[in-house]
């Protein structure tokens, strides 16, 4: 059991890669949580983050990784627009416990 299975929480991923490479990476990375496929880009399209990046001096389309919080009754409590991984859990929980 996970600190975000105790909070109540689900934790999903998501991106536009497909399904076997979401497979490959979780089994991989031994992730917690499942990933959903968007291959279509609809999810990323409604969460407005898909749009372009520059990397390198080079532009493309891309996702803005961002994270989501949504609360009980399905509305966005919080918007983390700069993850940093190493502490993005914690403030999540935090916040969880907030809404509680």
């Amino acid at each position: 059991m996970t600190a975000f299975d105790n909070a109540r929480a689900t934790v999903l991923g998501v991106s536009i890669d497909p399904v076997k490479s979401h497979a490959k990476f979780a089994e991989k990375h031994q992730l917690p949580f499942t990933l959903l496929a968007d291959e279509e880009k609809e999810v990323v399209k409604l969460y407005d983050v898909w749009g372009p990046k520059k990397f390198m001096g080079r532009e493309y389309e891309g996702t803005h990784r961002m994270s989501f919080l949504i609360d009980p009754k399905g509305r966005i409590a919080k918007i983390y627009e700069k993850v940093k991984p190493d502490q993005h859990a914690q403030e999540v929980l935090d916040d969880l416990a907030e809404l509680a």
